[in-house]
């Protein structure tokens, strides 16, 4: 078993941060992720947003190998989450359904409100690789966290992508806004 942490500070405040992870696939940092289907969806009496997700991968493992170790091309995860807008908490904890049986990664990500500055977002993740049943564990183990670190630096990317793109879109609604408003409001003086 292995054991993989990060943390990292993101220079926008909370709302944005996890609004943008709402938002996060497809983009161009994370190609593999081609599916994110909700499976369940729910508001508790606490005001927390409560979600089931399954997420469909493409790994690019060619058609033979994946034949070989008895898979399809597609893999899936299944992530549970929760937002929490009183304590500006949102929680992802994902764990891989396919190949589940010799490897397992279990990823749990929290974002927060930084403690020091409201207008930054801490995000916390950790994940435990384990792998069972094959030839080389402790090697395929630390391929697995090398891998994780990699995708964690593309993850990040990702998110701020979509940050842009979520500012890109408001200044557009706002441009457009404006146009309407400029049309509209000398007809009626």
């Amino acid at each position: 078993m292995r054991i993989w942490n990060s943390e990292h500070t993101f220079n926008h405040n909370w709302e944005t941060v996890v609004t943008a992870a709402w938002r996060k696939y497809p983009n161009p940092h994370n190609p593999s992720v081609i599916g994110l289907d909700v499976l369940d969806r729910s508001v508790d009496e606490e005001g927390r947003l409560k979600s089931h997700r399954l997420m469909s991968t493409s790994w690019g493992i060619p058609h033979w190998v994946a034949k070989v170790i008895g898979i399809h091309e597609t893999c899936f995860a299944s992530e549970h989450s929760t937002v929490d807008p009183r304590t500006k908490t949102f929680t992802l904890k994902s764990r891989n359904v396919t190949l589940a049986n010799v490897l397992r990664v279990d990823e749990h990500l929290v974002y927060t409100q930084h403690p020091t500055d409201p207008t930054k977002t801490l995000l916390r993740q950790e994940a435990v690789i384990s792998v069972s049943g094959l030839p080389w564990c402790s090697k395929l183990e630390q391929m697995v966290t090398d891998a994780m670190s990699t995708n964690a630096s593309k993850g990040r990317q990702a998110m701020e992508h979509v940050i842009e793109k979520l500012k890109k879109e408001a200044r557009d609604f706002s441009i457009e806004a404006q146009k309407c408003m400029d049309t509209v409001l000398p007809k009626t003086l």
